[in-house]
């Protein structure tokens, strides 16, 4: 089955898609374009506010409604700019969107905002989540009803920038060429960078732990290396629980495939498996899995609608397996 442009009016990108009750909702990045040249910090996707889009029926077919903005930036007391990727968890009736955002300093942490409803609005609160950074936030419940977040994206998501939840490279360091960034990321054969996943506090508005390394392995269980380019992680983080598994997947960035790991354990390690999605036209893969319906859809999105420029991205979903 040919995938399905889902919002062709507008330009959106990087979905988190949920059934809520008998409700589908997508949530999306929202593009727009600044004018602004393209570059490897992202400076060019300079997004101002999110979406709540509901799918009435089947994901293919139904009819696609946008509620318009839920959230937008200048809502948000500590963000300047780059409102990224973000995603939606309920709890006890209520619902909270967790997002990337920059903050006065150019610095991307993750924010919360709270709602009565899943399209919102959203109340941003006052400060980001203490100890979070980088980007691409996913919220996963655990059947025991545990809520867990994942997060990270390297280059723009300033990912390398960090070590033990410590930033130790500066954001000078940050803008060296990507053949001279030793110091930033990992030599070619150590240990690739990891997504980091921590368990979330009762009231979902804090880290109940220190955030720790989401570990993805090869066949030997060796931890896939800095220069595994076919398979480390770069960005674009979802869990998801599947045939009696825990399922990691993930971009892996400058070669555009969405990859996918399994576990016996939320917090892994998790043993590289397949490639779900090969490269699609435009720079970024950004994607999400959900079950709706008793059969499984891939969320995603390209470039090709707007011609290949990379930062007017459009959504697109298939069946998972087809």
């Amino acid at each position: 089955m040919e995938p399905r442009y889902l919002f062709p009016s507008d330009y959106m990108a990087d979905p988190a898609a949920h059934v809520f009750g008998d409700r589908l909702f997508v949530y999306p990045s929202h593009d727009r374009d600044t004018g602004v040249p393209e570059q490897d910090d992202g400076s060019h996707f300079d997004m101002v506010d999110y979406h709540a889009l509901e799918i009435k029926g089947d994901p293919m077919t139904g009819e696609v409604v946008d509620h318009g903005v839920m959230l937008k930036l200048e809502d948000v007391p500590w963000a300047k700019r780059q409102l990224w990727d973000s995603d939606v968890a309920e709890k006890d009736g209520k619902y909270y969107l967790y997002f990337s955002g920059k903050d006065h300093d150019d610095v991307f942490h993750i924010g919360v905002a709270v709602a009565e409803k899943p399209e919102g609005p959203f109340v941003a609160e006052p400060r980001p989540i203490v100890g979070s950074y980088s980007i691409d936030p996913c919220v996963f419940r655990d059947s025991d009803g545990e809520r867990y977040i994942v997060f990270g994206g390297l280059w723009g998501g300033q990912l390398q920038r960090y070590r033990d939840n410590k930033q130790v490279y500066s954001a000078a360091e940050d803008t060296l060429p990507k053949d001279n960034r030793s110091a930033l990321e990992p030599a070619d054969g150590a240990p690739a960078l990891c997504p980091k996943i921590a368990r979330l506090s009762g009231d979902m508005l804090s880290f109940a732990e220190p955030p720790r390394d989401l570990v993805i392995e090869d066949e030997s269980g060796a931890p896939l290396k800095a220069d595994d380019h076919e398979r480390r992680f770069f960005e674009a983080s979802w869990l998801y629980f599947k045939d009696g598994q825990y399922h990691f997947s993930y971009s892996t960035g400058d070669t555009h495939l969405i990859c996918d790991a399994v576990s016996d354990s939320v917090y892994g390690p998790y043993r590289f498996k397949r490639v779900l999605l090969k490269p699609q036209i435009g720079w970024t893969t950004h994607h999400c899995i959900t079950e709706v319906g008793g059969k499984w859809y891939l969320f995603h999105h390209d470039s090709a609608p707007s011609g290949g420029r990379t930062w007017l991205r459009s959504l697109k979903v298939k069946p998972l397996d087809e």
